[in-house]
């Protein structure tokens, strides 16, 4: 009974100990190696099966959004950009859709700002940020204001769950 209160706990979005250990286990020194869920799963006393199943449930549940590595893409030949535009709150649901549509779009964020919507574009080659620009334009019928990197920070921030 106390083991369905926990499942039926964390399938409402309330966290148990097991899932806080989870999250804080997996921010930033993943193992490299061939079973690394296994490595982290021993680690947490846990089986395999049980931090497939959870790291799935918080995916699903949105109590995790992504997770990931975190390329540096340029070193692979690609490139991104912050990208930001100016959208009317009357259609900013329909705009956000269709730029979340896009592969090439990793973020969006909504901001009290003149430009209230941000994204992050990341795309294969160089010429694919103005092609993805161009074409998100051209969905939505607004522009895009695209602010490239011009000094790369690491900034790594964990956060305990």
């Amino acid at each position: 009974m106390r083991e369905a209160a926990a499942l039926g706990e964390a399938a409402n979005g309330v966290l148990d100990e097991t899932d806080r250990r989870l999250i804080n286990a997996l921010q930033g020194d993943f193992p490299l190696v061939s079973e690394p869920y296994r490595q982290v799963a021993e680690s947490l006393g846990l089986s395999e099966a049980e931090v497939l199943q959870r790291l799935d449930s918080l995916l699903e549940r949105r109590v995790l959004t992504r997770f990931g590595p975190m390329f540096q893409i340029e070193r692979a030949g690609g490139a991104f950009v912050l990208a930001a535009m100016r959208v009317p709150e009357a259609e900013f649901e329909r705009v956000a859709a269709q730029v979340n549509a896009f592969p090439e779009v990793a973020h969006n964020y909504r901001r009290e700002h003149a430009l209230n919507m941000w994204f992050v574009l990341a795309t294969a080659t160089p010429q694919g940020i103005p092609d993805a620009i161009a074409a998100i334009e051209a969905a939505t019928g607004l522009p895009v204001f695209a602010f490239p990197k011009e000094r790369e920070y690491f900034v790594e921030m964990k956060l305990r769950a």
